[in-house]
């Protein structure tokens, strides 16, 4: 195919390319980043998980219920500090009704402990000294 305008001939599986085309190809090519946890066992393991100097990262221990804090400074000296975890438990709901009749029972209680003692009171007299 001759094109009079250009006066060359264009390839036959000539294909017309966007910029908006190429630069979708470019992200569809692109690879998402991979996210993961990385384990170790015990602080042996911790301290000799390879890193880049002023680098940190959180290490699952997998021997203990540990997480470890492993950071390098500017010269690459790693420095590795345990914390303590524990699976998170939500607390149930608190139920009113339980606690109003919790406190109905107690002052029940407490008006039959103070029925008895004042009757107790009544039923011992105190004498007269000079009897």
């Amino acid at each position: 195919m001759y094109n009079q305008f250009m006066g060359y001939q264009q390839p036959q599986n000539f294909q017309v390319v966007s910029p908006y085309q190429s630069r979708l190809s470019a992200m569809e090519s692109a690879q998402m980043p991979r996210y993961e946890v990385i384990h170790v066992n015990g602080e042996n393991g911790a301290k000799a998980l390879q890193m880049a100097p002023n680098s940190n990262v959180i290490l699952m221990d997998d021997t203990a219920p540990l997480v470890w804090l492993a950071q390098t400074d500017g010269a690459g000296y790693k420095t590795v500090t345990p914390y303590t975890i524990s699976p998170y438990h939500q607390e149930p709901a608190v139920d009113v009704r339980t606690f109003e009749t919790r406190i109905k029972r107690l002052e029940e209680m407490l008006n039959e402990s103070y029925a008895v003692n004042a009757g107790q009171r009544d039923a011992v007299k105190p004498t007269d000294a000079g009897e």
